[in-house]
């Protein structure tokens, strides 16, 4: 369960992060740019705690699967960001892909 809160944190962390590197104008704007900065230093942090006890493979398939659809719905939702039916089915795909690993796969942590 504390594994779980560490990724959780992890790809909350990097998907703020994420979302503040276009804020940030290429680092011209100071408060964007220190939450680009913590974000990435809180997510890679968690992450290596996370490591403690889920394989690297399912943890960052978890961790880069889901920071992808987070970034994409929030540049939805802060940047006008345009997301067709191509772009909908892709990041159901990739849900689809991490449920399936979490759920059969002999390799991930239950």
């Amino acid at each position: 369960m504390k594994n779980g809160l560490f990724l959780l944190v992890a790809i909350v962390s990097e998907v703020a992060a994420t979302s503040a590197l276009k804020a940030s104008e290429g680092f011209t704007r100071l408060w964007p740019s220190l939450v680009v900065v913590l974000g990435y230093g809180l997510a890679f942090y968690f992450l290596s705690l996370t490591l403690r006890a889920i394989p690297v493979g399912v943890a960052y398939a978890i961790w880069s699967g889901l920071g992808v659809v987070l970034v994409a719905i929030l540049s939805w939702l802060l940047y006008g960001q345009k997301l067709d039916a191509p772009a909908l089915l892709g990041m159901g795909l990739i849900i689809s892909g991490v449920v399936v690993m979490n759920l059969f796969s002999s390799s991930s942590v239950h």
